[in-house]
């Protein structure tokens, strides 16, 4: 057991190392970045989808789009007006990490970017592990997942500054309770912000975008 956290400890040490790395690159590009995370089918794509096409002729979006085995995510963000997306796959891996994203970094002309979005595997266990060098990870929960998803997966929720309830047009037909869900939410991170919307219907997207310009003028 000993060794198996000790070379756990290693894989993550030199994974920070890359992602300080990273951070540093996109800070002296003045870039924000944001790491997407959530369970499969919350609907991190169709968020990116709606956010490239209202704010891509506004704000100049690279996007990093992490897959187990296809390219379909990144190729739904380009049909969607998305400029510069680069396709990651991990081939099984049930995360990204800093080296991945210090590599599709190389084949980016940062000068061009001004917001990256990076499309995180479907998976809240291991994606809160490694630090891929973003300024905030936004972790995405929908209605028709259980309310108490944050109690569940503690630690990426903690390690997020964002939470995004979608699905909230379904709301009627699922059993969530909403206030348990930021209650929840709030108790393992009193410091997150918290937005409710659909992507399908379009509510709450307008009180998204304006946070995301307000980003740009930090």
């Amino acid at each position: 057991m000993s060794a198996k956290i000790k070379i756990e400890k290693k894989v993550l040490s030199e994974n920070d190392k890359i992602a300080a790395e990273i951070r540093e690159r996109l800070h002296q590009n003045d870039i924000v970045s944001l790491n997407f995370v959530s369970s499969p089918g919350s609907g991190k794509t169709s968020l990116l989808e709606k956010t490239i096409a209202r704010l891509g002729k506004e704000i100049d979006i690279g996007l990093i789009a992490g897959d187990v085995q296809t390219e379909n995510d990144a190729n739904r963000l380009k049909a969607a007006g998305g400029e510069i997306v680069r396709p990651v796959v991990t081939g099984g891996l049930c995360h990204l990490d800093a080296r991945m994203i210090s590599k599709a970094l190389e084949n980016l002309d940062l000068e061009d970017i001004k917001m990256l979005f990076i499309e995180n595997v479907g998976n809240l266990v291991c994606p809160s592990s490694y630090d891929l060098g973003e300024d905030m990870k936004v972790v995405l929960v929908s209605v028709t997942e259980g309310d108490d998803k944050p109690l569940k997966y503690p630690a990426m929720f903690r390690r997020s500054s964002v939470m995004i309830i979608n699905k909230t047009d379904l709301l009627p037909h699922c059993d969530f309770n909403m206030e348990t869900a930021r209650m929840n939410a709030l108790k393992v991170n009193g410091k997150l912000k918290i937005f409710e919307m659909s992507c399908r219907a379009g509510d709450g997207l307008d009180e998204w975008y304006l946070w995301l310009k307000s980003l740009m003028t930090r």
